[in-house]
């Protein structure tokens, strides 16, 4: 079932979140996936999901970690389905989907920004009336400064998914992990919606994850991820205080690495 207000609403104390406690990755791509924005919506995004996401997003940089940001654009349009389901060129729906999450980039800029906080878009596709073209040293020099760095467009290329550029972007700008928010809780070895026996798993190798061909994440996302051994925290979005656990060590969901 897609989450109501009351599962996105903040804890009744934030007496339960670990913003004390040390923060173990000092800098992180937060990677989003545009489905997750919904909330309970068929499409677009969902005002309670953003509030909460910038309020959880704020305290993270009250604790002094470094934010990069990756938003994916299914909920309002997806590259390669898209393809498939319309008949059209890969190529131009994957450009589509660009766009998509350019215009999710902007949205979770704007709620950030409400929360005064610096924040800059940066694009992997030429767009300068609306944001700045990503270049490496540029986007670190931002979030050396304290500012939000959002990445839209991907790596501006079609066929690599949002997954494969949060990895490529993690690896460019240092990052000491990927936080992989979505709608669901963590990763299980089998699909558990086909499978009621389906067991969570609350760590997994790279290596394994690659054996076992599981699809909560791109597969190349992985084999970048193993070959630098960056660690990827997967959660449910819609939990407040998950973020704060992941950097603090106390990983909710999977951890893959």
């Amino acid at each position: 079932m897609p989450p109501t207000s009351t599962d996105i609403a903040e804890p009744e104390t934030a007496m339960d979140l670990p913003i004390d406690q040390p923060v173990i990755y000092k800098r992180i791509l937060l990677k989003i996936s545009g489905e997750a924005l919904m909330g309970p919506r068929e499409s677009g995004v969902d005002p309670v999901v953003l509030d909460a996401l910038a309020a959880e997003i704020k305290t993270l940089h009250a604790m002094k970690v470094e934010i990069a940001v990756m938003v994916g654009g299914g909920n309002i349009f997806r590259g390669g389905p898209g393809a498939d389901k319309l008949g059209m060129d890969r190529t131009t729906a994957d450009q589509m989907g660009m766009l998509a999450t350019l215009m999710n980039s902007l949205a979770l800029q704007d709620r950030l920004e409400k929360e005064e906080l610096f924040v800059r878009v940066m694009s992997g596709i030429e767009v300068r009336d609306i944001c700045e073209p990503f270049i490496v040293r540029r986007a670190r020099r931002h979030l050396e400064k304290g500012r939000i760095v959002i990445l839209g467009a991907g790596i501006g290329r079609p066929f690599f998914t949002t997954d494969t550029a949060a990895a490529l972007r993690a690896l460019e700008i240092k990052a000491n992990a990927i936080l992989k928010a979505s709608k669901e809780d963590a990763i299980f070895d089998s699909d558990p919606r086909k499978n009621p026996d389906a067991m969570k798993l609350k760590n997994i190798s790279y290596q394994d994850y690659l054996t076992m061909d599981l699809k909560a994440m791109d597969l190349t996302a992985i084999a970048l991820t193993k070959d630098y051994a960056i660690p990827i925290i997967f959660f449910n979005m819609h939990t407040y205080g998950n973020m704060i656990q992941a950097v603090t060590g106390h990983a909710p969901g999977t951890t893959i690495g």
